[in-house]
């Protein structure tokens, strides 16, 4: 997909990995806090805003996930909101677009501004090296699989979302390691776009990549306000390049 930048954008913001769940305040109030100091044009969310989404449903109850919806309202009658689905939150469809204003973005997709061509994803269909995830994905994004799961009650899709945070929270504590992006793989993507620059989540390791040919990847950082150090950063992104902001 292609989205060519309005002329009067001129500040960009990127973001993924926030994991944005009730019982972790910190990351929760330091997102809302940006959503209300930023002076972007356009903010991009390439995946996993929250920990898990059940389904667009879960607007239809105030608690966490209304007031994430209305602080998001809030930022998009300002500036232009922009999200991708990342691997917790491929169920977020049509209901939580039209409840925060936000647009989605197929992944990936070609940003045009500033003279440049920007390749957007999430990055998980890019970690080849992850053969179960892949499949897990394939299973997960099909339609069909969606309809049927969002068919059952919400409160049995909140305990199967339950049960992958606690399958991935076992992994993490056993020390499993994660496929990292192919780089090979990554070239042919951004050749095939015919872009320069790669812009990405999902791994967790936020730095820049130098691909050869002039290409490179910059994946974002994931947040999380009780680590130590804590983390949070944008990519803010202008006619002049890329920039990290630190919001931690």
């Amino acid at each position: 997909a292609d989205l060519a930048a309005p002329p009067h954008w001129r500040t960009l913001d990127f973001i993924s990995d926030l994991h944005l769940q009730a019982s972790e305040p910190a990351t929760a109030q330091a997102w809302r806090k940006f959503l209300e100091d930023t002076r972007a044009d356009a903010l991009f969310i390439l995946g996993d805003l929250f920990v898990a989404w059940p389904g667009d449903d879960e607007l239809h109850e105030a608690g966490f996930a209304s007031d994430c919806a209305s602080a998001l309202r809030r930022l998009a009658q300002r500036c232009d909101v922009f999200f991708m689905h990342g691997n917790r939150d491929f169920l977020l469809r049509d209901g939580f677009t039209q409840a925060t204003g936000a647009r989605l973005l197929d992944d990936p997709t070609v940003l045009a501004f500033a003279g440049q061509r920007y390749l957007l994803s999430h990055g998980d269909a890019l970690c080849l090296g992850d053969t179960d995830y892949l499949r897990f994905r394939a299973q997960v994004r099909d339609p069909q699989w969606q309809q049927q799961l969002l068919a059952r009650p919400l409160s049995e899709r909140r305990a199967l979302a339950a049960s992958l945070r606690a399958q991935s929270e076992d992994r993490k504590r056993i020390g499993a390691s994660y496929a990292d992006v192919d780089a090979d793989e990554a070239r042919s993507w951004l050749e095939a776009a015919r872009a320069a620059t790669l812009i990405h989540g999902h791994t967790h390791r936020p730095g820049e990549h130098h691909l050869g040919a002039g290409l490179r990847r910059i994946v974002l950082s994931d947040w999380d306000l009780a680590a130590q150090p804590p983390r949070a950063q944008v990519l803010r992104v202008t006619a002049a390049g890329p920039q990290r902001i630190a919001l931690a």
